[in-house]
């Protein structure tokens, strides 16, 4: 019985060898047109257009199983489990390009070119949670069935726009043409801070895609919060630094303790809180030293704002001369 051997060209079509292993010659190797599909599961299957006749045994469709990984240019890796690789080899490498980037999804666009010369693009949209690495890159995990997880990741460095938003690039070069092209992903979320080594990136609340970036101390002014972070990029021996700094306004609330209010792309805003402990200076100025607000821990940064540029700072110091405090600032701000 004759054996049929499949492999993908470099238009992302399907091409059968006849005899079961590789050939170099063009009357030995057919290509079958069709597009590449992912289901709930994120397996992949490439479903067949073109009519064959009844002699050739060309399935309508061809499911792929196998474990999810980019190449260090970005591009789609499919490596087969045992019962593909007995009819396609080790692996798939799909051309394209990664489209955009979703709280739980990455795009990927896939261009396949028929044996008419016609090209066509199809959309595989991986679903999963974005996380960040043990080397703060950002990774995408693949859901797969039964609780698994295949990783695939972003092995450049990150950097934050002025919207406060997290922007990744990478280039590839055109295979025609050989002129490189930049790509820009755009990860829309908001900022939090939880503790005195870690920074977090909230994609979308109530989902589990956060990036949770290990930094060094950080620093605190008037208008601004900055963190440096080390990105272990690709294969460097000594990581990328990159700052991560948050502009903003430090306003005092009753219910909300010391926050830090961010405004993000399309005037939209949105506040950090801290718990506090505060004292009053010989300047009139108030220092604070931050807590986290859901563990009440020093995150080991103090903040000294002025009446001026604290929105209820008159009322505040007022009330530290008074020893009133915990009245006015929910029980979170004592002297020490």
């Amino acid at each position: 019985m004759k054996k049929i051997r499949y492999e993908i060209d470099p238009h992302n079509s399907l091409v059968t060898s006849g005899s079961g292993r590789r050939s170099s010659l063009p009357r030995f190797r057919k290509v079958i047109d069709g597009r590449f599909k992912v289901d709930e599961n994120n397996d992949l299957f490439y479903h067949i257009k073109a009519p064959y006749p009844e002699d050739e045994k060309v399935p309508r469709q061809i499911k792929l199983k196998g474990e999810w990984s980019l190449t260090d240019d970005h591009r789609l890796r499919l490596t087969l489990d045992t019962w593909s690789r007995a009819t396609f080899g080790d692996r798939i490498t799909l051309e394209g390009e990664i489209l955009d980037v979703n709280a739980n999804s990455l795009l990927f666009a896939v261009t396949t070119t028929s044996k008419e010369g016609s090209q066509s693009t199809h959309l595989l949209n991986l679903s999963g949670i974005w996380k960040a690495d043990e080397n703060n890159r950002l990774s995408f995990h693949v859901k797969k069935e039964g609780g698994r997880y295949d990783i695939l990741t972003l092995g450049g460095a990150w950097q934050i726009n002025e919207g406060h938003q997290i922007i990744y690039q990478y280039e590839r070069a055109r295979l025609i043409r050989k002129k490189k092209r930049v790509h820009t992903l755009i990860f829309k979320g908001y900022w939090d801070i939880k503790d005195a080594f870690r920074v977090s990136y909230i994609l979308s609340k109530g989902t589990d895609s956060v990036f949770d970036f290990k930094i060094s101390a950080g620093t605190l002014k008037e208008d601004r919060i900055q963190y440096e972070v080390g990105i272990g990029a690709g294969h460097r021996i000594a990581p990328v630094t990159r700052a991560i700094t948050l502009f903003g306004r430090w306003n005092l609330k009753k219910d909300a303790n010391l926050s830090f209010e961010i405004e993000y792309e399309g005037g939209k805003t949105r506040s950090i809180a801290f718990g506090a402990d505060a004292k009053l200076t010989d300047k009139d100025t108030i220092l604070f030293r931050l807590k986290s607000m859901v563990e009440n821990k020093d995150i080991g940064m103090t903040l000294e704002l002025s009446r001026e540029i604290l929105r209820g700072g008159e009322t505040f110091i007022r009330a530290l001369k008074s020893g009133r405090e915990s009245a006015l600032f929910a029980g979170a701000a004592w002297r020490w």
